[in-house]
């Protein structure tokens, strides 16, 4: 079993990076919207209702992916490093697939705003995520929440072996996910 944690800020190419890198692998998709567009529907992310929904229906996949004769998961997720929370919430994921032996491994998405900025409006991406359809609400949260949260590592913050970071400002997705397989042997 093989647990991928693809991380980094909104709009970074996570979802994009992780959909090619199932193109190249066994690995399944299982990206944050999945279940936020779901409880959406009913109650809003931000909320008590809405985050605890998000929280127990990714954790119950986690623990039946790990525990299921699948390859491996891709997991993607916005990593506040100024929030404790997010910090043990990361280690709890890890934990659900290690106990069950699996691999863990850790890769940081980075891009400058700029090019996040445009991300934020692609096709696949709002395909994909109806609530970021709001592009002056979605790009005002991109940019408003770097002034509320770190959402890429300092150096040697990450201590974990199987750890990459990746700077894809000027890298595809393609090219991104060959990168993750290649140094993983995945």
């Amino acid at each position: 079993m093989k647990f991928v944690l693809l991380f980094g800020p909104q709009a970074v190419g996570k979802m994009t990076v992780g959909h090619e890198l199932t193109k190249l692998t066994d690995l399944k998709l299982f990206h944050n919207h999945m279940t936020i567009e779901l409880v959406h529907h009913f109650f809003d992310y931000g909320t008590k209702e809405g985050s605890r929904l998000v929280h127990s229906f990714r954790e119950q996949i986690f623990e039946e992916v790990a525990k299921s004769d699948l390859y491996g998961l891709i997991f993607t997720y916005v990593w506040a490093f100024n929030e404790q929370g997010d910090w043990d919430y990361v280690e709890k994921v890890c934990r659900i697939f290690e106990a069950q032996g699996a691999e863990v491994y850790l890769v940081e998405l980075e891009a400058n705003v700029e090019e996040r900025r445009e991300r934020n409006k692609s096709e696949f991406r709002l395909e994909q995520k109806p609530t970021k359809r709001n592009l002056e609400w979605s790009d005002n949260e991109l940019i408003t929440s770097m002034d509320k949260y770190r959402l890429n590592s300092l150096d040697g913050e990450i201590k974990r072996k199987n750890y990459l970071r990746i700077n894809n400002t000027h890298l595809s997705a393609k090219e991104m996910a060959r990168m993750i397989k290649e140094k993983f042997s995945l």
